[in-house]
């Protein structure tokens, strides 16, 4: 083994880490990282010997990136507790369950083969905050690490107790035709199991796990995955489609006509659901969801407020919490549930479970409650290349430059800017309700683009002509992952 320490410092991202394993962070470098966390959680917990939950995914290299990560935190005095392969929202619920002080998951989530990472926690239900990051990132990379005696636990089969926690309290009654699809990722060993458990019949989907992705990466947002459920939907006759992420914290929806529903409309259906019984809630969303929730007739009839937030699953989860939200959703997928639905984290397969309760309570099929909707034309979320170290920088211009047009009032597409929101990138609308969104991404070297029109196809593309225009004018962006 090589004695040379590598981490690549742009692996600390806005909340988790990732790196192109061997090529950013080989495996001193992922010791480091561990004892660097572990410093930090005794730091925060105030303990000598913290007790510390360990999962990993399904990659080929998760589980050897884990032993690494585990001696590092050892090393500081942590009692690491192996739980094995897990999906993150089953280490997240192992904090609960066993009364710990932390967690650390192996994971590198969507992200294409050869990436990896970490998404840690202190505090029970959230994960690392930005100031976490930098302070995690300062302690690893100077070697501020504190040494001690820690050991280490396996808990065997801990994937029962995270199965039977969503089960027995989520029965139906309807049985619903549901396919799963997992991508080959990890969701592959618990999604197919738990949905049949509460009733549903399911037709799986790529649920082997197959660390080297065949088809597409496990991505409820590629366009290749959820085309795939489309057609597994309309062969199989059924219900609903599922597609979840590499990790299980994510879930995408296609209906039982074969259509994509984006999950910020999802999470617009869950939130009217609810918010008859939960009169007075509030609701998180992120700056790409649609604008839908603000003018939503039933939320404001229920007396219920929509608070639009930054994008990222740790900034979401927090200000639900903070807030005291009943739940919160990203366009991403990732849902997050309070009291008594969850425990605060995002987790696809409880959001699989609560849109099944929603076709459990209705006598519509699911084309027929998306209908419910206003019609509004969306795009995908699309992510030109930036690199890490220029992206914050060209968001930060054209924020400016945005702002500048509508201090002008210059029209776009023959209409003015009204709005311009900048809590995380820019999200900036239209007189007739139209936006678009640019902002940098949390964990890629890339941008984040969408937008969305009440009104027409035509006029939310225009707004993508002007964002692609834009971008171009800076020389920093390279090739889209998707484009319309």
């Amino acid at each position: 083994m090589s004695k040379e320490i590598k981490i690549d410092p742009l692996g600390f991202r806005e909340y988790d880490a990732r790196w192109i394993y061997e090529k950013d962070i080989n495996k001193l470098g992922i010791e480091n990282l561990g004892k660097g966390l572990g410093t930090q959680i005794i730091k925060h917990t105030k303990k000598n010997n913290p007790r510390v939950i360990v999962g990993h995914d399904y990659r080929s290299y998760s589980e050897e990136i884990k032993t690494f990560l585990k001696k590092g935190l050892i090393s500081t005095g942590c009692n690491v507790e192996d739980i094995g392969l897990s999906l993150s929202p089953t280490v997240y619920f192992a904090q609960f369950n066993l009364n710990a002080d932390a967690v650390a998951m192996i994971t590198a989530s969507h992200n294409e083969n050869g990436w990896t990472g970490v998404k840690m926690g202190i505090q029970k239900g959230l994960t690392h905050t930005p100031d976490e990051m930098r302070e995690l990132k300062d302690i690893t990379l100077n070697n501020k690490f504190i040494a001690g005696k820690g050991n280490e636990k396996k808990i065997e089969n801990f994937k029962k107790k995270y199965i039977q926690d969503l089960v027995q309290k989520n029965k139906i009654n309807k049985k619903l035709k549901t396919v799963v699809a997992c991508g080959n990722g990890t969701a592959g060993v618990f999604a197919p199991e738990i949905l049949r458990n509460i009733g549903c019949e399911v037709v799986e989907l790529d649920c082997n796990l197959d660390f080297t992705f065949p088809k597409y990466n496990p991505n409820p947002e590629d366009l290749k995955m959820l085309h795939a459920i489309s057609k597994a939907v309309k062969d199989s006759n059924a219900d609903i489609g599922f597609g979840f992420d590499g990790d299980g914290d994510r879930v995408g929806v296609i209906d039982n006509k074969g259509n994509e529903i984006f999950s910020d409309k999802i999470g617009l259906l869950i939130a009217r659901s609810l918010s008859s019984k939960h009169k007075g809630s509030k609701f998180v969303v992120d700056v790409k969801s649609t604008g839908l929730y603000k003018k939503d007739t039933v939320l404001l009839e229920n007396n219920c407020e929509t608070i639009y937030w930054k994008t990222g699953h740790s900034h979401i989860k927090r200000k639900v919490y903070t807030e005291k939200a009943l739940a919160g959703f990203e366009k991403s997928g990732h849902f997050f549930f309070n009291q008594p639905l969850g425990y605060g984290y995002d987790d696809g397969i409880n959001s699989a479970i609560q849109i099944c309760h929603l076709l459990n309570n209705s006598s519509k099929k699911m084309n027929e409650i998306i209908n419910e909707l206003p019609n509004t034309y969306q795009t995908p979320t699309m992510a030109p290349f930036c690199k890490d170290e220029e992206k914050y920088q060209v968001v930060e211009n054209l924020v400016k430059k945005i702002e500048k047009i509508k201090s002008d009032n210059i029209k776009i597409d023959n209409q003015i800017i009204t709005e311009v929101l900048t809590v995380n990138g820019i999200r900036f609308s239209f007189e007739d309700g139209s936006w678009g969104l640019i902002r940098a991404s949390s964990n890629k070297p890339s941008l984040v683009v969408v937008t969305e029109s009440p009104t027409s196809e035509k006029r939310k593309k225009e707004i993508f002509y002007f964002i692609d225009n834009l971008l171009k004018q800076t020389g920093k962006i390279g090739e889209y992952d998707q484009k319309i």
